[in-house]
């Protein structure tokens, strides 16, 4: 045990603060006295165990006394630094509120908008275009499976695919695959703010089959580079149809054919596109990469068939007409030709040909002056087929009979021109029928001076006569491109036009009016509008007649049947002009013509334009057959030598097509001659 030091004495000096768990001394009250320490004597061992307190802790030293400056520091409150910290908090979150209210409240429609356009592509279904058939069913127009090539542009730029210049050669590479120029294609891949265009329509699945198996080579190529995609990974393609026709030039001329935009570029296919056309759907999908995602869902506005169209025609009647009428128009190397096979009860349409034609499926190898159809768009002066018209009218009026003797001389003065018949002759003793027969001008000029007991009323009532047969007005197949032809009012006929419209020049009409005409003394004198079209069958299956033609009067019933009789003359009798037109075992009502042409291109007389009309059976008629062929050029160019013989053979056919016997009965075989 070690010695204790003995205790310091006490300094009086500034306070100590107390210890913590300490009682601080109490201070000594003023005026009582200061206690002394005493010295305590070194005890010894023994001692000073004795003498040591039990219970008693050794005092510390006293610290040294602190410099006024070294006072104690106080803490600030923190009070004022929370209340800052949390107003900036509160502002942050303030901030951050009112974008979020922005962005989801007031904004949210254009996000979506905007995530949309990114995410989502729609795009229209093409709807299946409807078929066109003849009378039959057999199919005439229809549509097979086919893919419109499309891209996405977004995914053809730098980023997309690595590449500087991916438009220009995904462009070259699809190309020669779809047949559409490379700068073309590269000009819609670069299209900026879509995600559709289209690339080409309507490609077989043989063309899209060749896309996939290019794209597929590429993208393993790509990904081997380690590029996500190639050129061609934004190339898809949508489901769509094409227009395809089994027959290929067949009705070309009234079927028409279908654009580039999947319309109606001509004829029924333009007449009906809205009834073939169907209405067309709507698809909308997520897509990634171009490709759709199938678990994202998808919604779709399925799209409307068209409604198939079937028309009048019988296939095999516009068969024989479109081979009789090639064959005439390469042989008589004419400008073109065309024929026109009419029911006489119904109105309804059996043939329509034109030559030279094209064929639908092939646009690009069509001549331009072939498409559309000849056979309603083309104005010409009708000729002598027209002078069936005047001698009705003048039969209608009264004016003259089939017997009627008419004088014809040579040459006839009227107004500022001398008038002459085809042929020189010396002067001809016929009868009314006979200037039929032998188709004089000079014989139908003086017929016709009968209708009136003036010339301008003779005009005005041979006016009335050609306008109820249909001249100068439309048809009424309402087919697109179809002319009127020109019939100018008696009042403005001009001094020659008096005495040339009688025989068919000075108006002009289309081969359907001219063929018309025929039909309508074939039926009794009543006029049936044309008609091309017989009913439509919608989606639903149900077929829709068309609307039953409109019936005109025109002339009487007995008129029409003299007519016809005296029609008979031209192709029976020795001495009439259609000898060639002739069937055996049938009776054949027709006429030829033969007129002055119009050339389109310098708007003068060039040429000829050729024709025969009639038809048979002549006592019971059933088909109407109408021929026309325009500036022919090598052999005979009258109508009865290069278009009679065309009658006979497709009325031939026709008859036979349509089981059409015979009647048997005897021809009339009225006078074309008499004795002065």
């Amino acid at each position: 045990m070690t010695d204790r030091e003995p205790p310091r004495r006490r300094v009086p000096g500034p306070a100590r603060p107390p210890r913590t768990g300490r009682p601080a001394p109490k201070p000594t009250p003023k005026g009582a006295a200061k206690r002394v320490a005493r010295p305590v004597p070194k005890p010894g061992p023994k001692a000073a165990q004795q003498s040591r307190p039990a219970a008693r802790r050794p005092r510390p030293a006293p610290s040294k006394p602190k410099p006024k400056a070294a006072s104690r520091l106080r803490l600030g409150s923190p009070k004022p630094r929370l209340r800052m910290v949390s107003l900036g908090l509160t502002l942050v979150l303030m901030v951050f509120v009112v974008r979020l209210f922005q962005v989801q409240g007031v904004d949210a429609s254009a996000y979506a908008a905007k995530a949309s356009l990114n995410r989502y592509v729609s795009h229209s279904i093409a709807a299946e275009r409807g078929g066109i058939t003849d009378r039959g069913g057999v199919e005439l127009a229809a549509s097979v499976d086919a893919y419109d090539i499309t891209a996405d542009p977004t995914l053809f730029t730098k980023k997309a695919t690595k590449v500087d210049d991916a438009p220009e050669q995904a462009a070259a590479l699809l190309s020669p695959i779809i047949g559409v120029d490379a700068a073309e294609l590269t000009k819609k891949l670069r299209t900026k703010n879509t995600r559709y265009v289209r690339l080409a329509p309507r490609q077989t699945p043989q063309v899209w089959k060749q896309i996939k198996d290019l794209r597929t080579t590429l993208n393993e190529k790509a990904n081997a580079a380690g590029r996500a995609a190639s050129v061609l990974s934004g190339v898809v393609a949508d489901p769509s149809s094409k227009r395809v026709y089994p027959n290929g030039d067949l009705a070309a001329g009234v079927l028409g054919w279908v654009n580039a935009d999947g319309k109606g570029g001509g004829g029924v296919e333009q007449q009906l596109d809205k009834e073939l056309a169907g209405k067309a759907g709507k698809i909308r999908y997520a897509q990634s990469g171009g490709q759709q995602v199938p678990t994202a869902g998808s919604t779709e506005q399925p799209a409307v068939p068209g409604s198939d169209v079937e028309l009048t025609i019988d296939r095999d009647i516009q068969w024989a007409a479109q081979n009789a009428i090639d064959e005439q128009v390469k042989e008589s190397k004419a400008d073109r030709g065309y024929v026109i096979v009419q029911d006489t009860k119904t109105g309804e349409v059996l043939a329509m040909a034109n030559a030279p034609g094209f064929d639908p499926n092939d646009l690009a190898d069509a001549k331009a002056e072939a498409l559309g159809n000849a056979a309603l768009q083309d104005a010409y002066e009708p000729g002598s087929t027209a002078k069936v018209m005047s001698m009705a009218a003048v039969l209608e009026e009264e004016a003259a009979t089939p017997g009627t003797h008419v004088t014809v001389p040579n040459r006839l003065h009227r107004g500022d021109r001398l008038f002459q018949d085809d042929v020189d002759h010396p002067t001809w003793h016929l009868t009314l029928n006979g200037v039929l027969a032998k188709s004089s001008n000079i014989g139908t000029i003086l017929a016709t001076g009968q209708l009136g007991k003036t010339q301008p009323a003779a005009n005005a009532s041979l006016y009335s006569y050609l306008h109820r047969f249909g001249i100068g007005r439309e048809s009424g197949l309402g087919f697109p491109g179809e002319t009127s032809g020109i019939l100018a009012p008696a009042a403005k006929w001009s001094t020659s036009q008096q005495y040339t419209i009688p025989f068919g020049q000075g108006f002009s009409i289309n081969a359907m009016q001219a063929a018309s005409v025929y039909s309508t003394i074939a039926n009794d004198g009543v006029r049936v509008q044309p008609t091309l079209v017989r009913g439509t069958k919608g989606p639903d299956g149900r077929f829709r007649p068309a609307p039953k033609p409109k019936e005109t009067r025109v002339v009487s019933k007995k008129t029409a049947k003299t007519v016809a009789q005296m029609l008979e003359s031209v192709v029976d009798d020795e001495e009439g002009t259609g000898a060639k037109a002739r069937i055996p075992g049938y009776r054949v009502a027709g006429k030829t013509g033969t007129a002055n042409r119009v050339d389109p291109a310098t708007g003068r007389y060039k040429g000829y334009t050729s024709s025969f009309a009639g038809f048979a059976p002549a006592d019971k008629p059933r088909v109407t057959v109408y021929c026309a062929i325009q500036n022919a050029t090598k052999g005979g160019y009258f109508g009865g030598q290069i278009c009679g013989p065309i009658y006979k053979k497709v009325m031939e056919f026709a008859l036979k097509t349509l089981q059409a016997p015979p009647t048997g009965n005897k021809p009339a075989r009225l006078p074309v001659t008499f004795e002065p």
